[in-house]
């Protein structure tokens, strides 16, 4: 083991290779101080190839760990969300006491409703209090949530609700972003006409925000205050779950095919997250948490609302955008609530910084500890800017990785432990209980240091979804015997490399490399080059055929607000990247763009753009964040075309 690492992760990780499931049952052994089990499990891990079962015979539940046992521990007073609206500017803070009552009356509401047990309940709202109290309630009774991102289509809520046989919709009567309405029950019910049986949907609760009308269909919507009333002569008490009941469901962005259903449990998941809220996050109690994520998605999940909960901190729910209707709305939330930690996306980042560093100086952010990031890579340019022009040097800024299979991170520095050193463009090692390695994807073989290959991971662990909803074929094909040199272990896709200290460095989806006379270069690593270029902001790669070299790499580049787009500005961003990598990258062109085509998670829609630059089909256009964004894109990318 490298001995760049500091001795204590040293320790950990060494304590997971010897003895795997040795360190799991200490990691969940440790945890009961926060985690509650009505009864201890028997079995640490079943593995039956290639699903598998975590803490098999224990009993446990969710809500009961986040809510209940934390007010017994004393932490009634505590507020556990401080939820704010960006639009609205309405602020309400929930304590733990009072999120306990609010979840045992939905709770006994939903049991009203008929709602039972494995039953499947879909959540449509923004991120607020009460889209965080159905979630609870869900879990405290044994149904199966699945919060569906407030910002999707009709067309993207009906693949959802297909795919999981969903029975009750709880939806927002209207949304709003930048301002706009967003009208979410008519989206809703435009879904459920679509859906092949409309009456799987048993009823629909509307929870209204304004004064508009909203259509109702009689004998299966109801209002929010209806749905309460069925709590009436209901117990509110919670259903012990079995550690393998399924707890949510969360399908994958879908942006190039039908979204797969990742399934989380009741055990194993609690287990996994409060030690990353531990282990690499190093949340307390007295942490006020700002996770910048939605609920939408898995970070939402896993640590804007279950591991805060389960910490017993204070997490910060904040719904709408950084930069409206002020461009130094995270900076100000952070500010008045003196935020000790954050999470931030890559691309949340680089937003922020081309909204100027002056909004950040003019805030007092003396309170913040440390910040995560992760959704795509950490350039080092945009790390450099938030570690060393925003903090100072003083605050760590630390990228990882993770995805929506694994839960949770899976690649990281872990600062509640021991920090490491950083190294600007790495996610750092494998965290500790998840044994993974660089490989050729071929013949299987362990990559040298520099030698690219793609991630694996060698062993389950309690946060990987150990199936998919009703397509255990498709889990088995796509995830674990994807490869022929990574049969038998979990392929998580991503292109990348590790150095002689063992940091892993990614290139990009193990798709999205391109060849330029034999040479494969990620795309990932010359967007990093192009953006640490002061005039770039953000950058977005695909590589386009060219007889000569094969492949040669287009770009879609969007400037600071300090540069102008022009000629000479592009030869000297080819010129700058050329020095940064070397004359193997041959950028055939770059074009400047407004804004690049990206889901509405943060990320870069590089299939999007890969089929503009070659005519083909671009496939679902349900997850993009701005549709004008690919007109752009189209746009651009026949100039490209037109100057081959």
């Amino acid at each position: 083991m490298t001995q760049i690492l500091p001795p204590q992760l040293i320790g950990f990780m060494k304590r997971a290779e010897e003895d795997y499931e040795g360190f799991w049952e200490e990691a969940a052994i440790a945890a009961m101080d926060d985690i509650y089990w009505f009864r201890q499990w028997d079995t640490v891990l079943e593995w039956d190839y290639p699903t598998f079962r975590w803490f098999s015979g224990g009993l446990t539940n969710m809500c009961y760990s986040c809510v209940d046992y934390k007010v017994e521990q004393g932490l009634g007073m505590k507020a556990a969300f401080i939820a704010e609206d960006g639009d609205t500017g309405e602020t309400r803070t929930v304590t733990y006491l009072q999120l306990l009552n609010m979840v045992k009356k939905h709770a006994a509401a939903l049991r009203g409703l008929g709602v039972q047990k494995g039953d499947r309940v879909a959540i449509y709202m923004p991120m607020g209090i009460e889209a965080a109290v159905i979630m609870l309630a869900c879990a405290r009774i044994g149904a199966i949530h699945m919060a569906i991102f407030a910002g999707f289509s009709p067309g993207a809520v009906v693949d959802r609700l297909a795919l999981t046989d969903t029975q009750y919709v709880f939806a927002q009567d209207a949304g709003s972003r930048r301002g706009k309405p967003v009208p979410l029950k008519v989206m809703a019910d435009e879904a459920m006409d679509l859906l092949e049986n409309p009456s799987q949907i048993k009823a629909v609760v509307v929870l209204k925000t304004n004064s508009a009308d909203v259509a109702m269909k009689e004998g299966r919507d109801m209002t929010w205050e209806e749905f309460l009333a069925k709590a009436e002569d209901q117990s509110p008490d919670v259903t012990p779950m079995a550690s393998d009941d399924p707890l949510f469901v969360m399908p994958t962005s879908g942006t190039t095919a039908k979204p797969k259903v990742t399934i989380q449990r009741h055990g194993g998941y609690q287990v996994f997250i409060y030690s990353m809220a531990k282990w690499l996050y190093g949340l307390e109690e007295d942490d006020v948490w700002f996770c910048t994520s939605d609920i939408g998605w898995i970070v939402g999940h896993s640590y804007n609302i279950y591991g805060p909960l389960l910490v017993g901190c204070t997490s910060i729910l904040f719904s709408g955008t950084p930069d409206y209707p002020r461009p130094d709305m995270w900076w100000d939330l952070i500010e008045r609530n003196r935020a000790t930690g954050l999470w931030f996306s890559p691309t949340g980042i680089r937003g922020l910084r081309r909204l100027g560093i002056e909004q950040a100086l003019k805030h007092d952010l003396s309170s913040v500890e440390r910040v995560l990031c992760a959704g795509e890579l950490l350039n080092p340019a945009a790390w450099e800017w938030l570690q060393n022009e925003v903090f100072g040097g003083e605050v760590p800024v630390i990228d990882h990785m993770w995805q929506t299979e694994t839960g949770g991170p899976i690649i990281g520095n872990a600062y509640g432990i021991a920090i490491a050193p950083i190294k600007p463009g790495s996610s750092a090692v494998p965290v500790p209980g998840v044994i993974a390695e660089i490989v050729d994807a071929k013949d299987g073989h362990v990559c040298e240091p520099g030698e690219k290959g793609v991630l694996v991971i060698k062993k389950p662990f309690p946060g990987l979804t150990s199936t998919l909803w009703g397509e255990a074929e498709r889990y088995k094909t796509d995830y674990w015997e994807t490869k022929e040199g990574t049969r038998g272990m979990y392929y998580a896709g991503d292109s990348a490399s590790k150095d002689e200290d063992g940091y892993i460095w990614f290139a990009g989806r193990a798709d999205e490399v391109i060849k330029i006379a034999a040479h494969r270069v990620g795309t990932v690593e010359i967007e990093s080059a192009l953006i640490s270029h002061p005039a770039v902001v953000e950058a977005g790669v695909s590589g386009v055929p060219d007889e000569l070299r094969g492949e040669v790499a287009s770009a879609f580049v969007v400037l600071s607000k300090d540069y102008q787009p022009s000629e000479e500005l592009k030869k000297e961003l080819i010129a700058h990247v050329r020095q940064s990598m070397g004359p193997i990258v041959v950028i055939g062109d770059i074009q400047f763009v407004n804004m690049l085509p990206k889901t509405k998670s943060g990320k870069i829609m590089r299939r999007v753009m890969r089929a503009l630059l070659t005519g083909k089909d671009i496939g679902d256009l349900s997850t993009v964040e701005e549709e004008a964004s690919v007109d752009e894109i189209r746009e651009a990318a026949g100039k490209i075309n037109g100057g081959l």
